[in-house]
Parts: structure tokens; sequence; C-alpha cells
């Protein structure tokens, strides 16, 4: 992860005057315990499979990405000179890590790996992905989700 100090001074001073949300409600609940949850990948790296459409710019969409989805199928849509995209070319794990999600659950530390999972491009403001990700929520409730592995990029 890139320290503040390391960032060009136009995007650091741009990065800490942005505002930091505050939400009036505290939406964490307790769950079953994490050997009887299944959990899917949420992730902001703009990753989509090799044929879906790009995301459009300032996109407040998603893309699904199967499990079953092989690695080299996987792209990076993120596109930006501040962006470095050569640890998930090296390792697709550093912004989806579906790898280490299954052998947690072959070795019984999570209960199953969900179906599908998700990508965001992260430069959207997060005020114009909450209708996106609410309907998002309910999918995940209908495929027995229980837990998200958050992967902000």
């Amino acid at each position: 992860m890139v320290r503040m100090a390391e960032i060009p001074e136009p995007s650091r001073v741009h990065i800490a005057a942005l505002p930091c949300h505050d939400y009036e409600t505290k939406p964490w609940v307790k769950g079953p315990p994490i050997k009887e949850r299944r959990v899917a990948i949420i992730s902001t790296a703009g990753l989509q499979r090799r044929d879906d459409r790009p995301y459009a710019f300032d996109a407040n969409d998603y893309r699904i990405i199967p499990g079953s989805t092989s690695p080299g199928d996987i792209v990076m849509s993120h596109i930006s000179s501040n962006f470095d995209r050569s640890g998930f070319q090296q390792d697709y794990n550093i912004a989806f890590p579906l790898d280490r999600l299954r052998e947690m659950a072959a070795d019984g530390e999570i209960a199953s790996v969900a179906e599908y999972h998700y990508s965001f491009m992260g430069s959207t403001h997060p005020d114009d992905m909450e209708p996106t990700a609410r309907h998002l929520a309910g999918l995940l409730k209908s495929d027995n989700v229980d837990a998200v592995v958050l992967i902000p990029v």
C-alpha cells in the first residue's frame, strides 16, 4: 500500500481534503461464528470478466464475477497514472482473494465460499453507490451470504 508521503503532491492534497462520511445508522449486526459463514468478495478495484462491458467514468454499478471464472479472464478496468496494477497482474488475489477464501473453506475456517462475487469502480462517490449497494445486499442475502470480504483498492 502506498503511503501518503509517496503520492505526488497534487493528488495527496486532493485526497487529504476529501470528506470522511459519517452515517447516522450502524448497520453492522452480530452474526454466526466465522466457521459457520458463507463468504463473498466485494472489491472496488474495477474488476470485471474479460467479456463484460467496461465501466463508464464515475460508474455506480458493479460487475458480477462468478466463482468459476478463470483468473486469466478477470481484468482490472481501473486506469489512472496514479494507480499501480502490477501487483494484481502478478497475483489476482491482491484485489480478489478467491484462492485464499477457498483455502479457508477447505481448512474449515469458514463454512463456504459464495458462488458470485462483485466489484465496483472505487473512484465513484459513496453517496452515488448507495442505491446500487442496497440492491447488491439483497442479492447477497438471497445467496445466503452472511459475511463479505471488502477489498478497497
